[in-house]
């Protein structure tokens, strides 16, 4: 298997064999809480304890780089418009302004970049989670700890399905992109920006329609075994919760409690160390 493709991917890790219901529990639980917190020093500790996981998880760099550099793309994206749009929200939040650089609106204060610090660590933090959950959970498995939290089953088979389908696009888009260089198409940083252009829509209209017949075959598929017709099913993949299962959700629960606690000792969702007494 290539190595490159995005996806689950069978290892030995004890975050492999964790029931996917738990995992999928943690997860929503941890970034929850963190969404709720601008508590710098509580986001700190749920990004280390997320590239903990993420090691423990044996996951490698070359598999998620592309994700990580698009995500950090649009987090820089959104950084510089608040920076833009808003510059004087920090000192709205925190009630002080202290100016680093500039006069007038468009001054750079402790407050806002502060602000900004902290919608950074949400990203640094969900990221590695994400990867985690979605690196080391069986789709069918992921699609059954959707179910048993309450997703309707519809719903969730189509993540599922989402989910395998991902490594198939990417396996297609390598084909055609070796078969039109092949036939002449230059796609490489070498090549200039129309030429890269022209090849690129050589890849994406095959890439579309062979996606498209895919689909087309899923949904015939699935309408011969009639599938939606009941109110619930089963699911193949279902595993029992055994006693790292419990612990899994327990310790997520008791990042909430603390992340809880840090709310009620901040008097609300910011930690303010521009307050003064």
């Amino acid at each position: 298997m290539n190595n490159t493709l995005f996806g689950y991917k069978q290892r030995h890790t004890w975050l492999n064999q964790t029931n996917g219901t738990a995992k999928l529990v943690g997860f929503l639980a941890l970034t929850s809480i963190g969404m709720l917190s601008y508590d710098p020093r509580f986001l700190l500790g749920l990004g280390v304890l997320a590239i903990v996981l993420m090691r423990s998880a044996q996951i490698k760099y070359r598999e998620y780089a592309f994700m990580l550099k698009l995500v950090l793309f649009f987090a820089v994206i959104n950084l510089v418009m608040v920076a833009v749009l808003a510059p004087q929200y920090g000192v709205q939040l925190y009630g002080t302004r202290h100016v680093l650089i500039g006069q007038g609106y468009w001054a750079l204060t402790q407050e806002q970049v502060f602000y900004e610090c902290n919608l950074l660590l949400k990203y640094l933090f969900s990221l590695p989670l994400a990867i985690i959950l979605l690196f080391t959970t069986n789709p069918s498995e992921f699609a059954a700890g959707l179910n048993k939290i309450g997703v309707s089953y519809k719903i969730a088979y189509a993540f599922a399905i989402t989910l395998r389908y991902i490594p198939d696009v990417q396996r297609d888009y390598q084909t055609i992109s070796l078969a039109q260089q092949a036939r002449g198409y230059e796609i490489s940083r070498q090549a200039t920006l129309w030429a890269r252009s022209k090849g690129a829509v050589q890849i994406i209209l095959p890439l579309v329609f062979t996606s498209l017949n895919r689909i087309d075959t899923i949904s015939q598929a699935m309408a011969l075994r009639r599938f939606g017709r009941e109110k619930k099913r089963s699911w193949y993949q279902e595993q029992a919760f055994k006693s790292r299962d419990v612990i899994v959700i327990l310790g997520a629960l008791v990042v909430v409690v603390v992340g809880i606690g840090l709310l009620f000792s901040n008097h609300g969702r910011l930690y303010n160390p521009f307050h003064t007494s």
